[in-house]
């Protein structure tokens, strides 16, 4: 066997039984294959007259050249003369919580954690993870052994986060920033899903046997159900139409959430290149978590024509103190805005939920609704179309038409929809 390389390993086919193949660049370091077809990197090397078997990594998520530089970093150690088979067992032994947590983002950050599509997490997804992680599991459980964990561990963290045992009030590295973290039912819940996450890798990296979390029964969390009507609608238009003490990006973004019904980190990362007017949609880029092809109606483009473009920035609400970056403080712009309006309980998901609510008031099905909001469901129509279907584009068209007309006229003029029942 010649050097290693990604060609050569993915080459490989799986045997009835599972063997090695080695590279004789760097004697130790190999792929196993198993009959399954999962490919394994390792690194092999003696301790005193015991043969020991380091594994590296997975094929796929870990390249070739990162295995072989972890690889010769094993090796390294070895030739100090130490064992990093044992060392990994013992500390496999006392690893904590908070230690774990530390090894799930690193591995996280190199793009070895998948989340949805099986494709890497987002630095969005994991800038929230993080902030969940540090404010809620690491004091409660960061310092117990993940040996020792066990499922009514988990519950009690669980109900410890509801009654609002971690709830704090501080003030953050940003200017005037201040992080309001509180408990319930909700957030104890997120928590529980995140830290079973950490315990699967654990389980992947042959920490633990199993993941004593999987099956834990979390908290009932109600379904949030408020909506805008049309005389709030028409409010939160007219606050947006005299904003001129408020950042152009909030405006704008605040706008186009309201039309597309996107997610809130779609909206905040929308980049120039993922606009195509002629298709009447935006392709949000392959290397996002929530990579799909959404149809848009006019009144979006409409306000993206108001937009000018900032120089190489690719992002259509760039931030504001960063080049080349995008605007992270949507979130508290709709909070602002708002609170102008006179609106109380209105979230990003409030507006999200309240655009997929027009589309149930124009009759349109929960198919076509999961398509036009990107839901799992609705993007079973993207495996076999190129050029989204004209029902779906009319059906976009159509539902940020009616929202934009509740934006812009008062309710007296708006022609009220039949609520379905």
């Amino acid at each position: 066997m010649a050097k290693l390389t990604k060609r050569t390993i993915d080459g490989l086919q799986p045997r009835e039984k599972d063997y090695f193949e080695w590279d004789d660049e760097l004697p130790g370091f190999g792929v196993r294959v198993w009959p399954t077809g999962r490919k394994t990197y390792v690194a092999q090397y003696r301790a005193g007259k015991q043969s020991r078997r380091f594994k590296i990594g997975v094929h796929g998520p870990l390249t070739v050249e990162e295995a072989r530089k972890e690889a010769k970093a094993v090796l390294g150690d070895v030739a100090r003369g130490e064992d990093p088979q044992q060392d990994r067992a013992t500390r496999r032994k006392s690893l904590t919580i908070e230690e774990l947590v530390d090894d799930y983002f690193a591995a996280a950050e190199k793009g070895l954690i998948l989340g949805k599509r099986n494709k890497p997490k987002k630095a969005s997804t994991l800038y929230v993870d993080k902030g969940r992680a540090k404010r809620h599991i690491v004091p409660l459980v960061g310092k117990r052994i993940v040996r020792e964990f066990t499922a009514a561990d988990g519950t009690k963290m669980m109900r410890d986060i509801t009654a609002g045992k971690t709830a704090i009030n501080e003030k953050t590295d940003k200017l005037r920033g201040r992080a309001k973290v509180t408990g319930g039912a909700g957030t104890a819940s997120q928590a529980l899903t995140l830290l079973s996450g950490i315990f699967t890798f654990a389980a992947s990296e042959g920490i633990i046997d199993h993941n004593p979390l999987r099956g834990i029964k979390k908290p009932a969390v109600g379904k949030r159900t408020r909506r805008l009507n049309p005389k709030e609608y028409r409010a939160l238009g007219k606050v947006l139409e005299a904003a001129d003490d408020e950042i152009w990006q909030g405006v704008v973004g605040t706008k186009l959430f309201l039309l597309t019904g996107f997610r809130l980190s779609e909206i905040a990362a929308l980049m120039w290149p993922e606009l195509d007017e002629d298709g009447h949609c935006i392709r949000l880029d392959d290397s996002k978590e929530d990579a799909s092809v959404r149809p848009i109606g006019q009144p979006v483009f409409d306000v993206l024509a108001t937009v000018s473009k900032e120089g190489e920035n690719p992002y259509v609400l760039p931030g504001p103190r960063s080049e080349g970056g995008y605007y992270t403080s949507l979130d508290e712009a709709i909070k602002r805005l708002t609170k102008k309006a006179g609106l109380t309980g209105v979230t990003s998901h409030t507006l999200r939920h309240s655009y997929a609510s027009v589309a149930g008031d124009l009759g349109f099905t929960e198919i076509t609704i999961a398509a036009l909001l990107g839901h799992a469901a609705g993007n079973v129509t993207q495996r076999y179309i190129h050029h989204l279907d004209s029902v779906l584009i009319a059906a976009a068209d159509k539902v940020s038409g009616e929202v934009y007309r509740m934006m812009t006229t008062d309710p007296a003029e708006v022609v009220r929809l039949p609520r379905r029942a």
